[in-house]
């Protein structure tokens, strides 16, 4: 019989995003394969200060994460032993499954802290997260790389407002922090009016703040699984019903989109949407899986939004729905993130 494997599951930390982490942390837990590894849970705190090794029963019973969101009130654990980093922890991790949404867990920190340590861990490793978060660097390789983004330009507080007119030229434009997830900080600018309103909004979650034209036309997301060799699964069309756009809202309340899989584009279309895709994932180095924003300009023309390098895995992420939808079921799918990050 083989021996079991010890996986550390790493939730929560500094970031606007951490009740999303804990929600889908729970989901990773809930079907690792139980007969191969043992799990050990750590919930690091809202400031980073605490790592909680906690129980896969004690996250459970947390009821409406959610409710904790823009509050610094930490999720209370039934059970949890508390310890200053993860070196400290006496069990020693054979892989580390990070679940950590946002800045310090997707953006190449907590990985480097790991390749310090000598731990393996899943997805993708230190440069290509911060690239990945960085939406600026992220579009400069696009650029270098043909890989069409919309028009944009990266703005301070203490640069002119006339700068984005100059160059994006009049909205709507899209606004959003340079390296946030989950729509956090992101506003739609129909009118010049508004854009230091919406600008602001942006400032309170990064130093820039994105403004991108406002692209008119089908939202898309395909999903990317592998390593050398990776495979794009069916795109999914997103369609908001209580927001003009894909906003946090529509991401994680209930009936807040209309998620389409697959797509419904063209054969040709998808292929080229997933080629683009795969381009992506290649281009910044990414292993193990991450998903690719798009829009359709005009229904037409496939215009790369961002990559998400540890998308979300709640049972409504679109991630586990394209994986269910290319017959990987969610244990399935867990599976072959772990398997990645041990090749």
């Amino acid at each position: 019989m083989l021996q079991k494997k010890n996986i550390f599951v790493l939730i929560g930390g500094r970031s606007s995003e951490f009740e999303i982490s804990l929600i889908s942390g729970r989901e990773v837990i809930r079907n690792i394969n139980k007969s191969r590894y043992n799990i050990f849970p750590i919930v690091i705190s809202k400031d980073g200060k605490r790592w909680q090794l906690t129980s896969s029963n004690a996250l459970y019973e947390i009821t409406d994460p959610l409710k904790y969101k823009g509050t610094t009130k930490e999720i209370n654990l039934s059970q949890k032993k508390i310890f200053t980093d993860i070196k400290n922890i006496p069990q020693k991790p054979d892989i580390v499954f990070i679940v950590m949404h946002g800045s310090f867990g997707e953006d190449g920190t907590v990985q480097g802290m790991l390749e310090l340590a000598g731990l393996k861990y899943t997805g993708s490793g230190v440069l290509s997260s911060a690239l990945g978060m960085n939406k600026l660097m992220f579009k400069k390789i696009m650029i270098q790389d043909n890989i069409p983004v919309p028009r944009f330009t990266i703005i301070s507080s203490n640069e002119p407002l006339s700068n984005v007119k100059n160059v994006i030229g009049n909205p709507p434009y899209f606004v959003k922090p340079n390296n946030q997830g989950s729509s956090i900080g992101t506003s739609i600018v129909h009118n010049i009016r508004n854009l230091k309103k919406s600008l602001n909004l942006a400032w309170r979650y990064s130093k820039y703040a994105l403004v991108e034209e406002y692209i008119k036309g089908k939202e898309l997301t395909c999903s990317v699984l592998g390593n050398e060799n990776p495979t794009a699964l069916p795109i999914i069309e997103i369609i908001p019903t209580k927001s003009d756009y894909f906003d946090y809202n529509s991401k994680y309340s209930e009936s807040g989109s209309e998620e389409i899989v697959p797509a419904h584009i063209s054969k040709k279309l998808t292929i080229k949407i997933q080629k683009i895709s795969l381009k992506v994932f290649k281009s910044i180095g990414c292993r193990g899986f991450a998903r690719v924003d798009i829009m359709l300009r005009n229904n037409t023309d496939p215009v790369v939004l961002e990559i998400n390098t540890i998308p979300g895995l709640t049972p409504m992420s679109l991630f586990p729905k394209a994986a269910r939808s290319a017959g990987i079921s969610y244990p399935e799918l867990i599976d072959k993130i772990i398997k990645y990050a041990n090749e």
